[in-house]
């Protein structure tokens, strides 16, 4: 019986270092997840990509629609361009 006391004494630091070791690769694992899904939750994902309007878009537009000179009243040629008179 002494001797079994005598070996728990002995293996007690190891057993309680390996037991704060364990604690110590948790809390950093479970930091790392942490850090890792919120990094991910910020990426955001462009899953459609929406058309690059610029300036010829707006003019293409217009020329399907018609033309705005003819719609005010004045006018136009078979361009819709302004017509001199």
């Amino acid at each position: 019986m002494d001797r079994l006391d005598e070996l728990l004494r002995d293996a007690k630091p190891y057993y309680r270092k390996r037991k704060r070791a364990r604690r110590v690769w948790a809390a950093t694992s479970s930091l790392c997840t942490l850090c890792f899904v919120c990094l991910f939750s910020f990426h955001t994902f462009n899953t459609s990509h929406a058309p690059i309007y610029d300036m010829w878009t707006d003019e293409i537009e217009q020329l399907q629609v018609g033309s705005v000179i003819e719609d005010m009243g004045l006018p136009v040629d078979e361009y819709g361009l302004l017509k001199v008179v």
